[in-house]
């Protein structure tokens, strides 16, 4: 017989910082010290559905690794005998920054315990340049590169006042690193002595470069050609308002002949944008008809650990392995499974009831979903998919989006719309809606139903 031992983990309570390039150990062991040798070491983060890195029977396993950690993971093996389960990062990024699970399982005893890692970078000193003249004074603008996360920079006085800026701008380069510029207008005889400080506020340091600017560089003010400039300004702002005023008028009178808002209440993020109760009927009603639809499983693409029930409308993860045909249309790496019916024109609706488990993903996917190897889900891979994974409910974009629930509903409606190019996502309970892939991001081409089962899950199509 088996014996097991009961334990606890230990990460640490405090953020791990890493430098950008360098390696990091994010630090876990058991309590009380015993070997973990024979035992299974997971290491995962919540937006994923696979692992960073695990080491199960004595070895590491990368088969269903996350592909942006290939090679650049290690567990510290010769520690397993003292009960340390550090993982060593090579080369990190800023986009390993996150949360991530410790997961150690011995026999049926299991436990975990989550530890952060931040990313910083103190990037290079400002480099502070005279632009020229504009608006009767001075143009002068601080540049720097190299920093993470996005860095604070303000101008300050010899006083450590702030100075208000003219503008300020932030982009990330191919290294996901931050550059960063900002501009003010010195005028003659206020603040011509100043400085741009630029700080990085996980490392709590800074960067700051001084400049002064002499009287003879001011320009004179000619008042003719002030006056002029508000002139033209005036005029200018009581054009826009006219214009704008028109604008708002054809709308309220299209609106009011038509009876309908004839627009889609999304946010640059997918999400439905707040409308009245109202509003969201009505656009229901005109701009979204959907036809409820029944739809079944197809177990042919059903994933080997994954069973699908004979009345093909449930299906289970399970830790046995089945021995299935390796046929062209079964998932051999993701585990999930497309439904029997496809769409190619019209609006479709159908439930999903959500069963047991952490794990789990529902959506669509194009009937030409890659099969075999690894994907990760998303519309770039030809899925459209809302999800949970370690508790963390999300949608199934490029970068995961977090979504505002503070939990999965029990059934989840999933709305597609192919004559639109789209997917809608509600709570099937209140008809809250969830999450929405906007127009024009669904393919022209037969779509099918698509779930995904992890560890202890099960999903069932309603009704």
């Amino acid at each position: 017989p088996l014996s097991y031992f009961f334990f606890c983990l230990i990460g640490p309570r405090d953020p791990v910082t890493a430098i950008p390039g360098v390696e990091i150990v994010l630090p876990c062991h058991l309590s009380p010290k015993m070997s973990a040798e024979n035992m299974e070491v997971r290491w995962v983060r919540p937006e994923f559905l696979s692992f960073v890195h695990l080491y199960r029977n004595g070895t590491d396993q990368y088969e269903k690794q996350i592909p942006e950690y290939r090679g650049r993971t290690e567990l510290l093996k010769a520690a397993l005998t003292d009960g340390n389960v550090d993982l060593r990062i090579f080369h990190v990024t800023p986009s390993d920054e996150g949360q991530y699970h410790c997961f150690v399982q011995d026999g049926p005893f299991y436990e975990e315990t989550v530890l952060e890692l931040q990313v910083a970078a103190l990037g290079s000193a400002p480099l502070i340049s005279v632009e020229g003249h504009q608006d009767g004074g001075i143009l002068v603008v601080c540049q720097s590169a190299g920093w993470y996360p996005e860095p604070e920079i303000v101008w300050k006085d010899p006083n450590g006042r702030h100075l208000p800026s003219l503008s300020e701008t932030k982009s990330q380069g191919e290294n996901s690193l931050f550059e960063t510029e900002t501009a003010v207008i010195v005028k003659e005889q206020s603040n011509q002595h100043l400085s741009c400080c630029i700080t990085n506020t996980v490392l709590s340091q800074d960067k700051e470069s001084a400049v002064y600017i002499a009287d003879p560089f001011f320009p004179r003010v000619n008042p003719w050609k002030v006056a002029l400039i508000v002139i033209l300004m005036v005029l200018f702002g009581f054009t826009c308002l006219t214009v704008y005023l028109c604008k708002m008028k054809g709308n309220y009178q299209t609106e009011k002949n038509t009876g309908h808002i004839d627009y889609i209440p999304i946010n640059e993020k997918g999400q439905f944008r707040n409308l009245t109760l109202k509003e969201f009927v009505r656009w229901r009603r005109h701009v979204a008809p959907i036809e409820e639809v029944t739809v079944t499983l197809n177990p042919d693409t059903a994933h080997p650990e994954l069973v699908v029930f004979e009345n093909e409308k449930s299906v289970r993860w399970t830790d046995t392995r089945q021995d299935l045909p390796d046929n062209p249309e079964r998932f051999d790496c993701w585990t999930c499974v497309l439904g029997r019916e496809g769409f190619t024109s019209g609006s479709h609706c159908w439930e999903v009831e959500l069963g047991a488990g952490k794990w789990w993903a529902v959506g669509v996917a194009r009937e030409s979903v890659q099969r075999k190897g690894w994907t990760s889900p998303s519309p770039e891979e030809g899925i459209w998919a809302v999800g949970q994974w370690m508790g963390q409910f999300q949608a199934l974009t490029f970068t995961r989006t977090p979504l505002p629930q503070s939990r999965a509903p029990s059934r989840i409606r999933v709305c597609l719309d192919c004559d639109r190019g789209q997917v809608m996502f509600f709570d099937a309970g209140d008809e809250a809606p969830i999450f929405t892939f906007p127009p024009g991001s669904v393919p022209g081409e037969r779509i099918r139903p698509w779930l995904s089962v992890g560890v202890g899950s099960c999903l069932n199509l309603y009704p």
